[in-house]
């Protein structure tokens, strides 16, 4: 059996991350305009493909003066690095769903990163057309990516943590 490409539904799909502040709570953010497509073969998963491109600048976290600085070179310099990028380069099957690894690129360094996979559907939206729903999660380190602005209010506790959680949850369209 073929793989069957499908388009992202951007209004039904969202990137996100949360990283701790103070090392007692989750700081949120999702960026508001990107683009991907995800080749699932179900019948040999590792001939599946995903491939996400994100633009840096449309970084939200509800607070206009952070996401300012998130664009700075103090993070993602938007303006050096306009596009966050993953590209897989092994999938593979892991229970009920995948784990996928690839080439994750932010401000201009690239490292491998994995996403455990869980999924959904398929189902049929209200014109009936068929739907595919994927969630995935990973943890990176945003100093190896360059990301090592720091600060601290008392000793041993950051203002940002090193640890970042990434979060997928998309929705899919046969193309």
């Amino acid at each position: 059996m073929a793989s069957t490409r499908y388009d992202l539904d951007l209004v039904h799909s969202q990137l996100g991350f949360s990283v701790r502040h103070l090392l007692i709570t989750r700081v949120h953010g999702v960026f508001a305009t990107w683009t991907g497509t995800f080749e699932l073969d179900d019948a040999a998963p590792e001939r599946s493909k995903l491939h996400v491109d994100i633009d840096a600048a449309t970084v939200d976290t509800r607070n206009p003066q952070r996401d300012g600085h998130l664009r700075s070179p103090d993070f993602f310099d938007t303006a050096a690095h306009p596009r966050i990028t993953f590209t897989s380069t092994q999938v593979a099957a892991e229970g009920g769903g995948l784990r996928i690894t690839g080439d994750l690129t932010l401000k201009g360094v690239t490292r491998p990163v994995t996403f455990v996979v869980g999924r959904g559907g398929p189902s049929k939206d209200s014109q009936g057309r068929a739907r595919l729903g994927f969630s995935a999660a990973a943890t990176i380190k945003r100093t190896d990516f360059g990301v090592s602005w720091s600060a601290a209010y008392e000793p041993g506790i950051p203002v940002v943590s090193d640890e970042v959680e990434l979060t997928l949850d998309l929705q899919l369209i046969p193309a």
